[in-house]
C-alpha cells in the first residue's frame, strides 16, 4: 500500500527524520452525542489536501518544505475507551515532543485533546490553552463519563490559562471553571475586533492552541457534529490566529470536529487550509516581514 504524505507533497519532505513538523491522525468519535462521524474526518483531511496548492500567497512561502511526517493512525478501532484513547495520544505526542518536532494533531472528536494537551504540559512550562469553539467543554462529566468530548477542557482548566474564543453554547454548570476575563463569548466579538488584543494579552509565553471547527459559521462549516449558528467567520479567524503567532509561541496544535459529508466537501478543504495558514504562520510569517 502507498504511504500517504499531506498534499502529496514529495516524500523527500515527508519523512520523519527530515520532517520538521509532524501531523498525528486521531481517527476517534466514541463519545459523539448528536451526530457521529467526525472518526472518518482525518481520512476526508487528507484526501482534501491532495488538491490544495502549496505556495501561500500571504506569507509568500511554501512550508510544505519543513517537512511534514505523516504517523500512522494510532487508533485501530472507534470502540476503544476514551480513557484508552487518551492514553495513546498522550504516549505519541510525547514521542514527537521530545524528538523535537512540532506537533500537530487532526480528529476525530474533541476528547483527544485530553492527551496532547497532558504531554505538551509536562514539556512545556509557562503554559496556556488558546480554545476557538462553539462550546465550552467545561463540563465535569457527561453521559458518565470524564473523558467525553464535551469535557475536552475540564481538566486542563484545573491546570493552565485557558482562553475561550467565540463560545455560543454552554450548560449553566460550566460557569463555574471559567474566569470572565478569559473567555470571548461569540455575541461579543461579533461586534468589533477589540477583543483580539485582550484576549493575546491573556495568554503565556507558551500556547497550545485547541480549534473546534464548530468555532466557524455553520455557512462556512456545514459539517461538523454539533453546528452552531453565529459563528466566526475566515478572514476574521486568520487576522486573529495570525497576531496570536506573531506575539506568541505557539507550540503546537490540533483540529478537531471535522466530520466529513458525502455531498458537501467545502468544509473538509477549509480544514486543510486552516491547517496549512497555521503552519506558514507558524514558520513563515519572520521570513514575510524582511521581505
Amino acid at each position: 500500500m502507498k504511504k500517504k504524505t499531506f498534499a502529496n507533497i514529495p516524500k523527500k519532505y515527508a519523512t520523519m527524520k527530515k520532517s520538521q513538523i509532524v501531523l498525528i491522525p486521531v481517527p476517534y468519535d466514541y463519545t459523539s452525542t448528536w451526530k457521529k462521524g467526525s472518526k472518518k474526518g482525518p481520512n476526508s483531511f487528507l484526501y482534501a489536501s491532495k488538491y490544495m496548492e502549496l505556495y501561500d500567497i500571504e506569507t509568500n512561502s511554501e512550508v510544505y518544505k519543513r517537512g511534514i511526517f505523516i504517523v500512522p493512525p494510532i487508533i485501530n478501532s472507534s470502540f476503544i475507551s476514551s480513557k484508552k484513547m487518551i492514553k495513546k495520544v498522550y504516549n505519541i505526542t510525547k514521542k514527537y515532543l521530545l524528538l523535537k518536532k512540532f506537533v500537530t494533531l487532526i480528529g476525530g472528536e474533541h476528547s483527544i485533546s485530553i492527551g496532547s494537551i497532558r504531554a505538551f504540559g509536562e514539556k512545556y512550562k509557562n503554559m496556556s490553552i488558546l480554545h476557538l469553539d462553539a462550546h465550552a467543554d467545561l463540563r465535569s462529566i457527561y453521559n458518565g463519563n470524564i473523558y467525553n468530548h464535551a469535557c475536552s477542557m475540564h481538566e486542563a482548566s484545573k491546570k493552565y490559562p485557558i482562553i475561550h474564543i467565540g463560545i455560543r453554547s454552554m450548560d449553566i454548570l460550566e460557569m463555574k471553571y471559567i474566569k470572565k476575563e478569559n473567555i470571548f463569548y461569540g455575541h461579543e466579538i461579533f461586534i468589533n475586533d477589540l477583543w483580539m488584543d485582550k484576549a493575546i494579552t491573556r495568554l503565556s509565553k507558551n500556547v497550545f492552541l485547541s480549534i473546534d471547527i464548530d468555532v466557524f459559521d455553520p455557512s462556512i462549516t456545514p459539517s461538523t457534529g454539533t453546528p452552531e449558528p453565529g459563528g466566526m467567520l475566515w478572514y476574521q479567524t486568520l487576522k486573529f490566529l495570525k497576531m496570536v503567532f506573531e506575539k506568541k509561541k505557539v507550540i503546537g496544535f490540533d483540529i478537531v470536529e471535522l466530520l466529513p459529508n458525502k455531498k458537501e466537501s467545502s468544509t473538509d478543504f477549509l480544514v486543510v487550509k486552516l491547517y496549512y495558514k497555521l503552519l506558514s504562520y507558524k514558520y513563515e510569517l519572520m521570513t514575510y516581514k524582511k521581505t
